[in-house]
């Protein structure tokens, strides 16, 4: 474990490959904690975990259309804190042997490689969109509750006004999308969201 006080030395530090999951605090000195986050996402899926203040809704949910996985409000317990990057950490790195690639839609997901294609172009993915991805697939033509998508996805329980699965979700959308256009994630009220089959697909 390595702390450091400064966004750019942040920055340099969350680069050199020696770390597993980044804590990033959005008030930092040097380089804010979003511009910090955006620099990274350019060349790096590595976990993040953004620190807010209680009330910050507009940048926590900034942090997570930028890339984070998922956020904490100060003040908040330790044990909350390391319960959140167990869980994260055992998500990225896969604590069960890893299941054969998934197919549909022209998506194809191989949790072997963390890697994602739809059709012959890979999708730059950050750690919480590939396990979405990998569900949704998993599961594509049935409804998957938001319940089910954050334990999956972030290992932990929905919590009330809740927002992280549905931004991850959004940015999830955007990045098909791009590749090919039309609803990919449909969200049914009530419900959840679900992974569309395309007619003509796979």
């Amino acid at each position: 474990m390595e702390a450091v006080h400064d966004g750019l030395r942040g920055l340099d530090r969350a680069r050199s490959q020696e770390h597993s999951l980044v804590i990033l605090d959005l008030m930092l000195p040097g380089l804010a904690g979003l511009d910090v986050l955006r620099k990274l996402r350019a060349e790096s899926d590595i976990p993040v975990i953004i620190l807010t203040a209680r009330g910050e809704e507009v940048e926590r949910i900034l942090g997570l259309e930028v890339g984070a996985d998922d956020y904490l409000a100060k003040p908040f317990s330790p044990r909350e804190l390391i319960a959140r990057m167990r869980a994260i950490l055992r998500r990225s790195r896969g604590s069960r042997p890893e299941p054969p690639a998934v197919a549909a839609a022209g998506v194809t997901v191989n949790p072997s490689s963390r890697e994602a294609w739809l059709n012959a172009s890979r999708l730059n993915l950050t750690s919480a969109e590939f396990s979405l991805l990998e569900v949704f697939v998993s599961h594509a033509g049935r409804i998957v509750s938001r319940d089910q998508l954050t334990q999956a996805v972030l290992g932990r329980e929905l919590g009330a006004f809740d927002r992280v699965i549905d931004v991850h979700v959004s940015n999830l959308r955007k990045k098909l999308a791009a590749v090919q256009t039309g609803e990919w994630i449909k969200a049914v009220r009530g419900s959840g969201y679900l992974f569309v089959m395309r007619s003509g697909t796979p």
